[in-house]
């Protein structure tokens, strides 16, 4: 070997030091090279050891995953194959569904109407797989009608701070319906809050073609003798309902009337603005606007609907149209305004530029009458709410920096008006002056009659009161057995006698007889 190294150094130029000296090197780095291998070689071991566990890990966890999942599935094959069935309900004595459904029916349709009530549940019943039949819609409209009618013939208890609400309410022919809702001025809501509609009793509902001032003073008679005398009697501004509360005053009690604040503003709107030339010319072209362009490239730009009824308390869309207009004509760059030429805007719509100093002054008077009512409604009448009411305007003023001699006198009126009720009281009372719960009810009512609502009063008058409640399975429970269909159909006879309906019916009945 060393024989073969001696031989072979010959032939290298370099010295034997510095080839002994390379071929050093070259083994110390092959050794380095073989310990660096060794060592990623255990690193990689240890690598794939760790992988071959969490593959383990992530076996064992797929195995358990479909473990669940079959038994997922075979607990979802169980319930397909039980039958779903409703809550225990007992039906009531002579009825065929318990108190829960008959609470479920009356407050769904209290907000649907009684044939959407039925088709409702018949898709739930249908999409839960019960078997049952819900109630039809016809036996819906007879449990309201009983309810309503047990609702009036309650007892309220006895108490000396009762309010009454009053106000009538017709649709088409000559009947009209008044209705007295009760509250407890003890259970007032707290002030900054607003009286909800569950606080209220419905007391009386009584239908009449033509209602004298006799006719009111002996409702007021019957119902103070049922229930006791109140202190507070709130109506709007019909004379037949607040003069005739006479009837109620005794020597050691006195009744006080009180005016609706809403109708109060309403006439002070009505008598300064509304009956003026200048407005009565805008809702005329207002509404000549109306039908000239609804079914036009300015479709979207259609005046809101007027509304006959209560028009100056609900003036607000109008208003804010007006200046949505003004807006538009004044920016003709506007988004809105990019597939119309200015000559079309101008010629439909240019008309409302010449009423922009009138609609600033009505919008002022609007947003007085908004606040005005948004403070009565939270904190009530008492000692101190016309000073408020004055605060309020005046920071909606100053708020607004306008100078206008039309919404001053509105402002003072309204004022005037707190003051004036607010007199009526003694220092430690708190009421009520708003009557737009019960108006409310009436236009819930309404919408419960649905399209029959424009037929002038029904039978359904019996369940006006139902819609003020959230029925319970408690309160079916005690009311409904109370009140018998035969009995509805006596208060029917004995309130309407026989109705603009049942009169139409007959009418058509005749004309098909007669051509027959």
């Amino acid at each position: 070997m060393a024989q073969l190294l001696f031989q072979s150094v010959s032939r290298y130029r370099s010295s034997l030091y510095e080839t002994a000296r390379n071929l050093l090197r070259s083994r110390n780095n092959q050794f380095a090279k073989v310990q660096r291998l060794q060592k990623q070689l255990g690193e990689a071991r240890v690598e794939v050891e760790r992988l071959k566990n969490e593959w383990q890990r992530t076996n064992d966890d797929l195995h358990e995953a479909r473990r669940q999942l079959k038994q997922q599935q075979d607990r979802a094959d169980q319930l397909q194959e039980r039958t779903n069935r409703l809550p225990s309900d007992l039906p009531l004595k002579h009825h065929c569904f318990g108190p829960k459904m008959i609470a479920l029916c009356l407050n769904l349709s209290n907000k649907i109407g009684f044939r959407p009530t039925e088709q409702a549940l018949k898709m739930i019943f249908e999409f839960l797989g019960i078997p049952d039949k819900p109630p039809m819609w016809s036996t819906i409209r007879k449990w309201s009608c009983r309810a309503g009618v047990a609702l009036l013939k309650e007892p309220v208890e006895a108490a000396d701070d009762w309010i009454w609400f009053v106000d009538h309410s017709c649709q088409i022919g000559q009947d009209k319906a008044m209705q007295i809702l009760g509250a407890r001025a003890g259970e007032l809501p707290s002030p900054g809050e607003t009286l909800p509609l569950e606080k209220m009793r419905p007391l009386a509902v009584s239908i009449k073609t033509r209602w004298t001032w006799d006719d009111v003073r002996k409702e007021y008679a019957q119902l103070a003798k049922r229930n006791g005398t109140p202190r507070y009697v709130v109506t709007d501004g019909a004379k037949e309902l607040w003069e005739t509360v006479d009837v109620l005053q005794k020597p050691d009690k006195e009744v006080i009337v009180l005016r609706d604040f809403k109708h109060h503003a309403a006439n002070v709107f009505k008598r300064s603005i509304g009956k003026s030339d200048r407005f009565l010319a805008f809702r005329k072209q207002w509404g000549q606007t109306r039908s000239a362009i609804q079914q036009t490239e300015l479709g979207y730009f259609t005046p809101p609907a007027q509304k006959e009824k209560a028009r100056f308390m609900n003036l607000g869309p109008t208003l804010r149209w007006a200046s949505m207009i003004l807006y538009h004509l004044d920016h003709p760059g506007s988004k809105t305004r990019k597939t119309i030429s200015e000559s079309r805007m101008n010629e439909k719509l240019g008309w409302v530029r010449t009423y922009r100093d009138d609609i600033q002054c009505w919008s002022r008077c609007q947003s007085i009458i908004q606040t005005s009512l948004r403070l009565i409604n939270r904190v009530g009448l008492s000692a101190g709410t016309f000073l408020r009411l004055q605060e309020e305007l005046t920071q909606l003023k100053v708020h607004h920096s306008w100078d206008c001699s039309t919404s001053d006198a509105m402002c003072e009126e309204l004022v005037s008006f707190a003051l004036a009720e607010e007199s009526k009281l003694k220092d430690d009372e708190r009421t009520w002056i708003s009557t737009e719960n019960l108006e409310s009810g009436f236009g819930q009512f309404k919408r419960l009659e649905g399209q029959h609502s424009k037929g002038g009063l029904t039978s359904l008058s019996a369940a006006m009161g139902t819609v003020l409640c959230h029925w319970t399975p408690q309160r079916v429970r005690e009311l409904l057995p109370t009140v018998s269909t035969k009995q509805v159909d006596q208060w029917v006879k004995q309130e309407l006698g026989s109705t603009l309906a049942a009169k139409r019916k007959l009418a058509y009945q005749e004309a098909a007889n007669s051509s027959g």
